[in-house]
């Protein structure tokens, strides 16, 4: 994977304008929509079961995010209909070892789904590679978090979760980690205010829609490329923060625009990313 590569999956979502369906959190909903449209996607918020089969057809990706619990049923028939017409799906599994309602939405949405990308914080990727109870809310637990001391535990739950599904596995936190269960790749970047804004992992699972939707054909570049998107846009924002001395409202507003303004040489020129060897 050259740097090349993920430039060119973001000049792919420019040219093909992937029109992605979300089935995700309503407290997000409004910035997943924003940041889709900023990358040179198209949302689409289609989560009525009565409506989603007939939907999925026409799009590019499916992003599921289990902020929306009560879609679960909704989930599942969209995503048949999509892994069936061959539509890549990316699941967001929020909060996943919290409580038994959620752990098993996972197991139905694992056993009864193929997944392109699964993306979550070290707490939710545990929860689905062990089968663990845990985590706080959407937010990762402070055992749980990846640091450069802990990275080889990170990297082996996602390359465990990956073999066992077949999708990338992309963790974020300090070092986020990608695995297609063969290659793993590690990006630094981003910044700790992104945590200070509600749906920042959410907006970062819907880029994962776009990408993989204007790039099938190669998912962990595409995975990649949509976290080092958010990584350089995060870094952006941050330091229009520091500069005009505004807070993390204003921040949420900036990162959009930088995702909006980011190019392609400035894709593969800022990217901090390792073939992890190991």
């Amino acid at each position: 994977m050259e740097r090349t590569e993920l430039a060119s999956c973001l000049g792919a979502v420019r040219e093909r304008t992937p029109l992605v369906q979300c089935i995700t959190n309503f407290v997000t909903v409004n910035d997943c929509a924003n940041i889709l449209l900023a990358a040179g996607g198209s949302p689409t918020m289609a989560h009525d079961i009565r409506e989603v089969e007939e939907a999925v057809a026409g799009v590019q990706a499916l992003v599921l995010n289990l902020g929306a619990i009560g879609d679960v049923e909704a989930m599942l028939v969209a995503g048949k209909q999509a892994n069936q017409l061959g539509i890549p799906v990316v699941l967001d599994p929020v909060a996943a070892g919290v409580t038994s309602l959620r752990r098993e939405a996972c197991r139905r949405l694992l056993a009864e789904l193929r997944f392109t990308v699964i993306r979550g914080n070290a707490s939710e990727i545990r929860a689905l590679a062990l089968g663990a109870e845990g985590g706080s809310g959407v937010d990762v637990s402070a055992g749980d978090a990846v640091t450069e001391e802990n990275l080889s535990r990170g990297v082996e739950l996602c390359r465990r979760l990956a073999e066992s599904t077949g999708a990338v596995t992309a963790l974020s936190g300090q070092v986020d980690i990608l695995s297609d269960g063969t290659q793993t790749v590690l990006i630094r970047g981003g910044v700790p205010t992104m945590s200070r804004v509600t749906g920042s992992g959410c907006m970062l699972t819907a880029l994962l829609g776009a990408f993989c939707g204007a790039n099938p054909e190669r998912p962990l570049a595409a995975a990649a490329a949509a976290v080092a998107t958010m990584d350089l846009a995060g870094e952006r924002a941050e330091a229009r923060r520091l500069q005009n001395g505004t807070g993390n409202a204003t921040f949420r507003t900036d990162l959009i625009d930088a995702v909006f303004n980011l190019t392609e040489d400035e894709l593969r020129e800022g990217v901090r990313y390792e073939i992890y060897q190991g």
